[in-house]
């Protein structure tokens, strides 16, 4: 999976995407991530680079111009063989509600993704007719940009692959799948509670059903908890 992220702000990304589970999946070739400085497709003869102007009709703020958004983006697809496995996402307020069914969708249909992070003052408004495939936005709020979308679709849909996670991470599968199955059946449904050692801290007692070796019984309790009372007992 080959993940290209337009960013006027590349350095945000060093961090995150070299630790953990993320960073030895691009060790194991598993994921490319490939950043791209939007401010490189700026007009050449302008020595400030600007990628974002005034907005037609006043208002305030300013918004991301389309030229040097059109310009990466055919850049990257001009590297890519396989077009048909090709998804252009762009950041948005306003966009569809990412979730786990379209980082599912993601993993099986695509082979690259180039995500356009918008900041949200503003973008063309024909970048998202005319360059991106769709608009997603990662919750009801407004960020001031759209790096911790992308970082967070990464993360996501990186998960998913096989082999990127170890037995060490099987409890996040068994989440996943609780997730899924919620949807499915058209209710909200949670992550269950998770104990470890020891098994009574400062009169704080692990439920009894999680130390009694019965599989049944605690398959059971972790479907009643991972409807969401968050009790644990």
């Amino acid at each position: 999976m080959n993940f290209h992220i337009i960013t006027i702000f590349p350095e945000m990304f060093d961090s995150y995407f070299n630790e953990s589970i993320l960073g030895r999946a691009q060790k194991e070739n598993k994921i490319n991530i490939n950043i791209y400085n939007l401010r490189d497709y700026a007009d050449p003869r302008d020595k400030r680079r600007t990628i974002d102007d005034t907005p037609y009709g006043g208002g305030p703020g300013m918004v991301m111009m389309v030229e040097p958004i059109f310009k990466c983006v055919e850049n990257i697809k001009a590297k890519i063989k396989n077009k048909s496995g090709l998804l252009i996402l762009l950041t948005s307020a306003k966009g569809k509600l990412y979730n786990q069914q379209k980082a599912e969708k993601i993993k099986q249909k695509y082979t690259d993704v180039i995500i356009i992070c918008g900041r949200y003052e503003g973008v063309d408004e024909r970048v998202a007719k005319f360059i991106a495939d769709e608009e997603v936005s990662i919750g009801r709020y407004v960020l001031t940009g759209g790096e911790l979308p992308a970082m967070i679709i990464v993360d996501s849909v990186t998960r998913l692959l096989e082999g990127v996670l170890g037995n060490k991470e099987s409890l996040l599968s068994e989440s996943y799948q609780l997730i899924k199955e919620g949807e499915k059946c058209g209710r909200e449904m949670y992550d269950y509670p998770v104990y470890t050692k020891p098994a009574e801290f400062n009169n704080w007692k692990v439920p009894e059903v999680l130390q009694s070796g019965n599989h049944r019984e605690i398959a059971k309790w972790r479907q009643r908890e991972s409807k969401g009372d968050g009790k644990g007992e």
